[in-house]
Parts: C-alpha cells; sequence; structure tokens
C-alpha cells in the first residue's frame, strides 16, 4: 500500500511539471508584485528580451522621517551611481533588462537594478508555477545572490 501512494504522488508531480515548462517564452509577461509587497514590476517584451518597470508602489512618496529631508515628496531614484539620473521617479523606472528566454522556465542573460541601493546585478528569472516567478539577483555567478519571489498580480 505504501509503495502504490509513493507511485501515485510521483505521477502526480510528473503530471503537474510539464504545465510550467510547456508555458512557452512568453509566460513570464504582466504584472508582478515583488517579495517586499512594495511594488508592481510590469514584465513585457521589448524585441527578442524581456524587460521589466516599475508600475506601481505602495508607497510613492517618502515618509515623514526620511533621513534625507524629502518628507512627503515623490520617490526618485536618488540613489543612482549616475547622477543625471538621480531626479528620475521610482515609477516607470526600467528595472529588469536584457534577459531572453533559454529553456522551459528560464529566462537569463538579464540585469536587474535595485533603486533601494543604486545597484545592477546580473539577474535570472524562473517561473515556479504560472503564477510564482523567481527572480534571482547576484554576483559573479548564480550561487552568490538572493532570491526574491514575486506573485502574478490579477
Amino acid at each position: 500500500m505504501k509503495k502504490l501512494w509513493m507511485i501515485a504522488a510521483l505521477l502526480a508531480v510528473f503530471l503537474l511539471v510539464p504545465a510550467v515548462q510547456a508555458a512557452g517564452p512568453d509566460a513570464v509577461l504582466g504584472k508582478w508584485l515583488n517579495g517586499k509587497k512594495t511594488a508592481h514590476i510590469e514584465i513585457y517584451k521589448s524585441g527578442d528580451r524581456y524587460e521589466g518597470k516599475i508600475v506601481w508602489l505602495k508607497e510613492p512618496v517618502y515618509p515623514p522621517d526620511d533621513k534625507k529631508g524629502m518628507a512627503g515628496k515623490t520617490k526618485i531614484d536618488r540613489e543612482n551611481p549616475d547622477v543625471a539620473k538621480r531626479n528620475n521617479p521610482i515609477l516607470s523606472i526600467v528595472m529588469l533588462w536584457g534577459f531572453k528566454h533559454i529553456k522551459d522556465n528560464l529566462w537569463e542573460d538579464g540585469s536587474i537594478y535595485d533603486p533601494e541601493n543604486g545597484k545592477t546585478y546580473r539577474c535570472k528569472m524562473t517561473l515556479e508555477s504560472p503564477d510564482v516567478l523567481n527572480v534571482r539577483g547576484f554576483i559573479g555567478i548564480s550561487l552568490i545572490g538572493r532570491t526574491d519571489t514575486w506573485t502574478r498580480v490579477k
């Protein structure tokens, strides 16, 4: 009986996995809520690559206790290493670019920009399910990085 349950469980896994793998290269398109639940990022196609921009912020203005004296003002890209871009609003900033669909549920060769610290990282995205996207930013190799789990906005 124990073997029968194990076989049934394995069969169920093998039946569910192809549904994600068969989703196709455009399965990543749409709006996603980041792991901190502070922003919506819209992923779209640009030529044969995929990009993403911030289209919604939970808190679009700086809080009253802002340490840089910008309380109540619209959030800007003030940490950007390019001084000319520091006054650009965070809303609508392109933070993902260069991704190409590699296979099944994997997009690689991209970059991700973190407006909180002004740094850009290499990045890959893995579609865990139709509504769950793992976004991994890293330096050098993928082992040295951090994964943020995004959920699709309905």
